[in-house]
């Protein structure tokens, strides 16, 4: 191995009898370098967008969210609410009601969907962390107060230091079809607290309330839509939402943070393996450099091959010279490609010189996160195509020439 691996050196930076040897050798280098900076650099954007993505559901999602199977809403068992806190990784739960309504401030009108928390939701989400106006407060000793998402705001023209109150319409349930227009709405006022921003289709949708200021609008009395959860440290996710199920029954989806948007997150996953596939497939065309490169070096070898064969080198020797010759193309253009590629997400993590358009976002550029699984996945990625690429033309064209100089010999 050792003599097949220096003689393969030798053939690679040693100057050929024909220059466009040289010239191959070097676009094929090229290209693999090229190809595994690609996959390296695309590879850490899809991690930095996932983790903010992440992070942006785990500011407005619950751990653990608890809905009806059939219906909007339901009366929750007060025999099973206080199971619920006393199972093994539950810290604290709050109770959640949300319907449709139409806002109403001054002459402007938006439909969006209003959603009435109890008191302690701050210790279930990370809401209040996200404030881009006043605080995340929804009652005092005095009066209800209603936090909006930025976009709702927006599309109001509202803001904390305006007076006029927020007015809040619903369709009321017992409306017959003969009442007039303006009896078929229940109707309360309300005041702002405060403005978040978590993302933008999140912030245009959603207005937060006192759930018994939305029982009253709704003429209910402890009907809930869903109950949101928040996990002790160190909880076991899996075994508590399977203990939750267990105890709620077949009526009830339990769903984790991943399920809750389990769409986004399958279409992400589906986005990068897609990227890499495709990547990988330039990389394979990339590779047939290789192929011509060790071809024309066979061809160019035939004499060689033959001296090779009087010192007493087999066939076996012979091929590992031109397989290890072609790996050493994809090697040296892997760990290049690497190298570069790890230079450039490190200079966009520490400068941002990749700027995102658009306001939707809260960051100004792309986000990288490198990982070295990925490194390791996309070395042996590249490393096994050059394998493929060497061992092609060595294993139909050496048998040519080989077969060629033992009826010489």
């Amino acid at each position: 191995m050792k003599v097949s691996l220096y003689i393969a050196k030798r053939y690679l930076f040693a100057k050929k009898s024909r220059n466009a040897i040289n010239i191959i050798s070097t676009i094929s280098v090229a290209g693999v370098m090229v190809g595994t900076m690609a996959l390296i650099t695309v590879l850490s954007v899809f991690n930095g967008l996932e983790t903010m993505v992440r992070s942006i559901f785990n500011t407005s999602d619950p751990e653990i969210k608890i809905a009806p199977v059939k219906g909007k809403f339901f009366l929750p068992d007060t025999a099973v609410m206080k199971q619920l806190s006393s199972i093994k990784g539950v810290a604290v739960w709050a109770e959640v009601l949300e319907e449709n309504a139409l806002l109403k401030y001054e002459d402007q009108q938006f439909i969006a969907t209003i959603k009435g928390v109890s008191d302690n939701y701050t210790d279930v989400t990370d809401l209040d962390t996200a404030m881009w106006d006043g605080e995340f407060i929804l009652r005092d000793s005095i009066r209800s107060y209603a936090v909006a998402g930025l976009g709702v705001a927006n599309y109001l023209g509202m803001r904390l230091n305006f007076v006029a109150p927020l007015a809040v319409y619903i369709p009321e349930r017992t409306a017959s079809l003969n009442i007039s227009p303006e009896k078929a709405f229940a109707r309360k006022y309300i005041t702002f607290s405060g403005i978040f921003a978590v993302e933008q289709e999140f912030d245009s949708k959603y207005i937060f309330v006192p759930i018994s200021f939305l029982r009253d609008l709704l003429n209910y009395t402890n009907e809930i839509s869903s109950i949101e959860i928040k996990l002790a440290p160190g909880a076991d996710t899996k075994k508590t939402q399977k203990t939750i199920t267990a105890l709620f029954g077949k009526n009830f989806i339990v769903q984790n943070r991943y399920e809750q948007q389990e769409i986004f997150y399958k279409v992400m996953k589906g986005e990068r393996l897609a990227i890499f596939v495709i990547l990988t497939f330039i990389l394979l065309i990339a590779s047939f450099n290789i192929i011509g490169s060790l071809t024309m070096l066979i061809i160019e070898k035939e004499r060689d091959i033959g001296v090779l064969r009087s010192l007493g080198a087999n066939d076996t020797l012979i091929k590992k010279i031109f397989i290890f010759e072609g790996w050493l193309i994809s090697a040296i253009g892997t760990a290049g490609g690497l190298i570069i590629g790890f230079i450039l997400c490190l200079i966009q993590q520490e400068f941002s010189i990749i700027k995102l358009s658009g306001d939707s976002l809260l960051l100004r550029a792309y986000p990288v996160e490198m990982r070295l699984s990925d490194f390791f996945i996309v070395a042996a990625t590249v490393l096994a195509i050059g394998y493929w690429a060497a061992w092609y033309p060595v294993r139909y064209l050496s048998n040519k020439y080989l077969k060629k100089q033992t009826s010489i010999v």
